[in-house]
């Protein structure tokens, strides 16, 4: 490495970030951009290790270990420290199509299986990749590359999430033409209307559909196959197909009440919210408002975040999220090791945000819902909760279990519920094309990414279930060298 002692000698720099307060009065992305020499002193902190856990990309205790897409990390970190940024950005491009959307919403593996992170704060990987993609940009190096050849092959990839879009993208490399389905009005499913802008400004997406449509990817929007646009052209049409359609079934939370007004799934919320903003910047009024409102989020993950944030960018009168599980410890646990992905307590930009504003983090855990109530116009006006504790049954499971006198009601005028996704939605295009599912209900792929059809491939949440943008690239890639070796009898020059 060009500087060995720099993990002894500097200390980490966190992403800068916009004040709280300041960042919840508006939809622009939060973090501003570091100085050169910053970016260049964190990436001296790269330590020259016999293995760099961080690129390995595995799964241990089912959570992600280092980057799943298996970025070249030591590398570039080594190349920006000499201020090599445009030969960074060609070892950013060999692994990962996209780095400009992991950059902003990936939840960093790679850190928390960094070599530096045994003994002391990992290294800011995750400033560093998205600092080497914006200014290739901003000096216009990342431009339009056509293939130079056509094979004659048509592929359709259907759904624009990270998946679809990185298979898309590698086929059409391969010289594949390449036609991608969206339902929505707008490309990047997950990337577009499921992400808040402020967390991943829509512009940034739009700049990557441009530049593959220049690269020869033709887009479809408003086209659902399974109802607009039989599935069963995907085989006559075609000559192969990726299914790229999400995990998008919602998990749902069945008690009494759940059928009062102003009770939301987490996606319904998230999705018109962005709509709206991209449409007419609310003025259409087109979208679920919490302004005003007691919000009650169920849900500790990223959904629930991105719900807390889109809240109080409304003008919310408080906010309060629920989560089922303990609060994670502050440091990690001996049960949870380096290099495992770190179960401990953070907040996340939602939650600093409700904390500056009303004091506190929002979330209150090993919390339980009982039921909903309503006024006498059936609109949600309070929930009842209570207290568990996670205790074994019968049958040697943990499940939580009611600690007794917990009870209580909250104030709720509007809830939305974050609890996850289920697998992909069936009936329509899976019921036509007959796919196999597996026992979890995701679409069952051999090791190739074929489906149970011959030439029907499928690739990211729709066979992984759900899981995070960077595993839906490297699905989306592995998907694109299988077609590829499909088409070209075995043969794929694919990485």
């Amino acid at each position: 490495m060009g500087k060995p002692t720099g993990f002894m000698e500097y200390q980490r720099e966190a992403a800068h970030v916009r004040p709280p307060t300041e960042r919840v009065k508006d939809w622009s992305e939060a973090h501003p951009p570091y100085a050169e020499e910053t970016l260049r002193t964190q990436a001296a902190r790269c330590m020259d290790c016999g293995v760099p856990f961080c690129h390995t990309g595995v799964l241990i205790g089912g959570m992600a270990s280092g980057c799943p897409v298996n970025n070249l990390i030591p590398e570039w970190n080594d190349l920006v420290f000499r201020g090599q940024w445009r030969e960074a950005l060609i070892r950013l491009h060999k692994t990962n199509n996209f780095p400009e959307f992991t950059g902003r919403v990936c939840p960093a593996p790679c850190e928390g299986s960094c070599t530096v992170g045994l003994d002391g704060d990992p290294v800011t990987i995750k400033n560093i990749e998205v600092s080497i993609i914006d200014r290739a940009f901003e000096e216009g190096w990342v431009r339009a590359e056509p293939p130079q050849a056509r094979t004659g092959k048509r592929v359709a990839v259907v759904g624009s999430g990270p998946a679809g879009l990185a298979c898309a993208a590698q086929l059409n490399r391969a010289g594949h033409m390449v036609t991608v389905f969206e339902r929505a009005d707008r490309i990047g499913g997950l990337l577009m209307y499921g992400i808040p802008n402020m967390k991943l400004d829509k512009g940034v997406v739009e700049r990557r559909v441009r530049l593959m449509a220049d690269e020869g990817v033709r887009f479809i929007t408003g086209t659902e196959v399974g109802k607009s646009f039989a599935a069963s052209r995907l085989l006559s049409d075609f000559d192969a197909a990726v299914l790229c359609g999400g995990a998008t079934q919602a998990r749902d939370l069945q008690v009494d009440g759940r059928g009062l007004l102003g009770i939301h799934l987490a996606m319904e919320f998230l999705a018109a919210n962005t709509k709206s903003l991209l449409d007419s910047r609310h003025a259409d009024g087109a979208y679920i408002s919490a302004k005003g409102k007691h919000v009650i989020v169920i849900g500790g993950g990223d959904t629930g975040t991105d719900c807390v944030g889109t809240s109080l960018r409304h003008g919310a009168a408080s906010v309060t999220q629920l989560e089922i599980m303990p609060r994670p410890p502050d440091k990690r646990a001996p049960g949870n090791p380096w290099p495992q992905w770190p179960k401990v307590y953070k907040m996340d930009y939602g939650q600093e945000e409700a904390a500056a504003l009303f004091g506190a983090d929002p979330r209150q855990y090993l919390v339980n819902t009982r039921r909903f109530a309503g006024d006498e116009a059936g609109r949600v006006k309070a929930i009842e909760v209570f207290d568990v504790e996670w205790a074994k049954d019968e049958k040697g499971r943990f499940v939580p279990k009611e600690k007794p006198g917990t009870a209580r009601t909250l104030p709720a005028d509007l809830v939305l519920l974050a609890l996850g996704f289920v697998g992909p939605e069936k009936g329509g295009m899976l019921a036509e094309l007959g796919v196999k599912l597996d026992e979890r209900g995701n679409v069952w792929t051999d090791a190739e990414k074929m489906t149970s059809v011959p030439g029907v491939f499928s690739a990211g949440d729709m066979s992984r279930g759900q899981s995070l943008v960077v595993w839906a690239i490297n699905e989306g890639r592995k998907a694109a060298r299988g077609v590829d070796k499909y088409l070209m009898y075995g043969e794929t020059v694919l990485p």
